[in-house]
């Protein structure tokens, strides 16, 4: 049964760095695809494209700061939070990713829509850090 807890904190960081990996590519070829368009706002793109790795990073911080003895005490318990917050971070940065791609594909427009972009990608990070705090309250 202590499997079930340490498969969860595994999970937490795998699923949390499997979202960002995701969300950074998906903002990643969008930046690609706008550097054709215009080159000048590269630094844009490259902000943008960054914002999905923070879920990644939530998934590692909760993973190091859990007890490898409160997790053999109470798997059961470990395995649903682990998994729990792994989706939540996995999840939020793939869709935090398609936010910022769609910014990114505005500003190669020309159009000044960055710092909303940045407060729309945030609605989703939102999630994730509420994540992050419930794990590290158990």
């Amino acid at each position: 049964m202590e499997f079930l807890g340490f498969l969860g904190w595994g999970l937490m960081l795998g699923l949390a760095g499997v979202g960002s990996a995701y969300g950074t590519t998906i903002a990643g070829n969008a930046a690609e695809g706008a550097l054709k368009k215009n080159p000048a706002k590269s630094s844009s793109y490259m902000i943008l494209s960054a914002l999905p790795a923070t879920q990644g990073l939530y998934g590692f911080v909760a993973f190091l700061m859990w007890d490898k003895d409160a997790i053999a005490a109470n798997p059961a318990l470990y395995f649903g939070i682990g998994l729990a917050v792994g989706l939540v971070c996995l999840l939020s940065a793939i869709r935090q990713g398609m936010v910022c791609a769609n910014g990114i594909a505005g500003i190669a427009a020309g159009h000044d829509v960055q710092t909303n972009t940045m407060i729309y990608a945030a609605l989703p990070e939102f999630y994730a850090i509420l994540a992050l705090v419930a794990a590290l309250m158990i």
